[in-house]
């Protein structure tokens, strides 16, 4: 469980929230996979509540926010602490994506009601981070989920 005095995205995730090469190819297909790698993680109480409220935000409109990344996110009653997952799709995903480019990343964001500060505290540094041209290649050139980590952690050390 991240903490507000915790502002690393990378502790947010575990190996096994993170898939490579994530085979499905529609939109919805992908934000339920991703949905479903958080199965397990103890922050999570209900993935059902969780799914049906991260497919609510993503109604309001498009978490595809450019540059070939997603990032659904939702505040929910069915998490008890932030949590993450994150996938790097085989091949690119018409997502609706406000540039119109096809996705390849997709970064889940879950936090709790009560948690909007850290869940927008969270939702910039990931914006930060995936702004970095170099930092996606290597992302979608990564090979298992020890790889993404590895990204993600060396980047934050970059990013402060």
């Amino acid at each position: 469980m991240v903490r507000i005095d915790d502002p690393s995205v990378a502790a947010l995730l575990a190996p096994e929230r993170i898939q490579v090469g994530l085979p499905e190819h529609g939109k919805d297909a992908v934000i339920g996979a991703v949905v479903d790698l958080l199965a397990g993680a103890p922050e999570v109480i209900d993935l059902a509540r969780v799914s049906a409220d991260v497919f609510e935000r993503e109604a309001v409109m498009s978490t595809g926010v450019g540059k070939g990344l997603a990032l659904p996110h939702a505040r929910t009653p069915g998490v008890n602490g932030t949590v993450a997952a994150f996938a790097v799709t085989e091949a690119p995903v018409d997502y609706g994506a406000l540039d119109g480019v096809p996705v390849r990343l997709v970064f889940l964001l879950v936090g709790p009601d009560t948690a909007r500060g850290t869940h927008l505290h969270l939702l910039g540094r990931i914006s930060r981070l995936m702004n970095d041209d170099a930092f996606r290649t290597r992302l979608t050139e990564a090979t298992d989920a020890q790889a993404v980590l590895a990204c993600f952690e060396e980047a934050e050390e970059h990013l402060g």
